[in-house]
């Protein structure tokens, strides 16, 4: 099983710095890296300390905003800006394996909240873990941590 039973839970708002964009899904498996970098560029100048990449896809648009983790200050610097992963009741799930196959796990938990009578009332995101050397190797091992924000 390439993913952890989806769960339900109550999650706390994480401050993000992040660049916000429109793409088409097609432009996703590029685009996201790309922002991510451009982030860390901003990060390392300020000297913030910062954690995981965040992906946040706000509409079927796909409006999104790609970026990191804060875990302290941080200034907007140009495109670079302040945001939050929402709080509140979600939906989470974990995928073990290559990006590619990320839609298995979204589908799972789409899915689960169906058959348990959840409504999704905002984004969804995920969140990546930072690449580890035996990754390359084994890309079963890459994790991505996957949440659907719930009606209260």
């Amino acid at each position: 099983m390439p993913y952890s039973a989806v769960q339900f839970q109550q999650l706390d708002s994480i401050p993000l710095a992040v660049i916000r964009r429109h793409a088409n899904p097609s432009e996703l498996s590029s685009l996201v890296p790309q922002l991510c970098g451009l982030v860390w560029n901003a990060i390392r100048a300020q000297q913030a300390k910062a954690g995981r990449h965040v992906a946040i896809y706000w509409d079927g648009g796909i409006r999104l905003e790609v970026g990191v983790e804060l875990y302290g200050p941080f200034t907007d610097d140009g495109e670079v800006v302040r945001s939050a992963t929402p709080a509140g009741p979600v939906a989470s799930g974990t995928h073990f394996g290559s990006y590619n196959r990320l839609g298995v796990a979204h589908d799972a938990i789409r899915q689960w909240c169906m058959a348990n009578g959840h409504s999704f009332v905002g984004p969804n995101w995920e969140i990546y873990g930072h690449w580890q050397t035996e990754w390359n190797t084994d890309p079963s091992l890459i994790r991505t941590d996957i949440y659907y924000q719930l009606a209260r």
